[in-house]
């Protein structure tokens, strides 16, 4: 796909937790196409110590509003002042970046299930809304630590079931997300997951345990998102790969994940 560098301007900039902002961004022109599981680089402006754009997982993309939006953890410098953005000002993006995740032409009867933690539940709702628009009923599987660290809850419900495991039980069911109920009683067709990275080795241990086709989309440090810097290096079956290019999105049998 093309890639744009656009000087997008802040519609919206919602704090939804103390460590998570929602920047809604547009354009004078149509947005690029962009898919599930791709991502943006941004430029961080006013921030001495943030030199490298940052990548950001693109989370929505409303086309009636030509809106992007990009659900950001201002966990360092360049993020917290991404998360001090204000409705009118400038972010600079590189984009779309990657490889999505895959969107089966599959029969009605498809049963998906996205599987999702911390900031990790960004890409799927994107990707749960072009399924939903295909047509299938896809199951959300989100986890957090407690039931304040669950994010946009009521956009999820928009396009399928969401089950929810936290680790103190305060919502959904107590434990991780592969401790769920539902992943012993019911049938899943495909699984796409994205998260911190033992959540998705749990995951993909449970894929290959029911032989379940999977799809995780990797967080590797990624400075350039061109696959340049070698900064997202990822040992695979065909070598090592920049997660970057050759991702973030990979087929589970194409990772060395034994454990």
């Amino acid at each position: 796909m093309k890639k744009y560098i656009l000087d997008l301007t802040v519609a919206s900039a919602d704090r939804l937790h103390q460590r998570y902002v929602l920047l809604k961004l547009t354009h004078r022109e149509r947005l690029p196409e962009m898919l599930p599981g791709q991502f943006v680089e941004v430029r961080v402006d006013g921030s001495p110590s943030t030199f490298l754009r940052r990548p950001i997982s693109i989370n929505f993309v409303d086309k009636e509003k030509n809106e992007l939006w990009l659900l950001v953890a201002t966990v360092g410098d360049g993020t917290r002042r991404l998360g001090e953005l204000q409705p009118g000002d400038t972010l600079n993006c590189v984009l779309p970046l990657g490889n999505p995740f895959t969107l089966h032409a599959s029969p009605v009867s498809f049963h998906p299930l996205l599987v999702g933690g911390g900031v990790g539940v960004a890409p799927l709702l994107y990707l749960g809304a072009e399924l939903k628009r295909m047509g299938f009923e896809p199951t959300f599987l989100l986890g957090a630590r407690t039931k304040n660290d669950l994010l946009m809850l009521d956009e999820f419900e928009k396009y399928g079931r969401v089950l929810i495991t936290t680790e103190d039980g305060s919502e959904g069911e107590r434990g991780f997300v592969t401790q769920h109920s539902a992943l012993q009683q019911e049938h899943f067709d495909f699984i796409q997951t994205c998260g911190p990275t033992p959540m998705m080795k749990a995951v993909a241990r449970y894929a290959r345990e029911t032989e379940t086709e999977c799809e995780a989309s990797l967080e590797n440090l990624m400075a350039c998102g061109l696959g340049a810097c070698l900064c997202c290096v990822e040992k695979t079956t065909e070598g090592n790969l920049c997660v970057c290019k050759e991702g973030p999105v990979f087929n589970i049998k194409r990772l060395l994940w034994q454990s």
